[in-house]
């Protein structure tokens, strides 16, 4: 009895465990569809599309799955619904500005759910274009948090590779800022210095940013 206990107890840790996987091996696949969708199949000439798959080969993701997600991104593939990347628009509590940055094979369900979300927390969907004129596009590369360099050195990190601004918020993972030209010169030379990043190359950023206490 107790070994059969054991072996269930293994079972539902490993079922766990996969599910996990299987979850980051979807998201990492549908950021490969995206880049090869926008900037084509060649690695070589898309820079979004070669971090991807870097970020992919650094999850253990089979390299099976990675060609699979580039066909499918690039129309190799037959019979497959296509990804796409849309920003939608909408209004927080308070009046606040939000940007939605989506991957999706189904417009009309992602509106849906997404206008569901924003009602929810006392908000509303928008139009495009209603809040748009608020943010700036750049390109935002996340740093490690155990990244065992004091603000010091991050700042100076920051400016030799070129960046523009760099966010080290208090128990966060330190952003470098840069414009969306610079972003892979700017991830080149920080990882000359071996250090592990996050590229998120379509990002919006606000051009004012309010704080606003709770109130209970």
């Amino acid at each position: 009895m107790s070994g059969h206990s054991k072996w269930a107890q293994i079972k539902r840790k490993k079922a766990v465990t996969d599910a996990k996987r299987g979850a980051v091996f979807a998201k990492i696949a549908k950021e490969i569809m995206v880049a090869a969708r926008l900037g084509g199949p060649d690695p070589d000439h898309n820079f979004r599309l070669r971090f991807a798959i870097e970020k992919a080969k650094a999850n253990l993701v089979p390299a099976n799955n990675i060609q699979r997600a580039i066909e499918k991104g690039s129309g190799q593939a037959l019979g497959e619904g296509n990804i796409e990347e849309i920003i939608y628009e909408g209004y927080g509590p308070g009046g606040i500005g939000i940007m939605v940055l989506c991957t999706t094979d189904n417009k009309n369900r992602t509106v849906q759910d997404l206008r569901s979300y924003f009602t929810k927390c006392g908000g509303k969907l928008a139009e495009s274009g209603a809040v748009s004129w608020m943010f700036s596009k750049c390109g935002e590369i996340k740093l490690p948090a155990n990244l065992s360099k004091s603000q010091e050195k991050l700042y100076e990190l920051a400016i030799n590779a070129g960046a523009s601004d760099i966010d080290l918020s208090e128990g966060e993972n330190p952003i470098v800022i840069t414009s969306p030209d610079e972003l892979e010169k700017v991830q080149k030379n920080i990882s000359s210095q071996n250090i592990v990043q996050n590229v998120f190359s379509n990002f919006n950023i606000a051009d004012d940013v309010l704080k606003e206490e709770m109130k209970h």
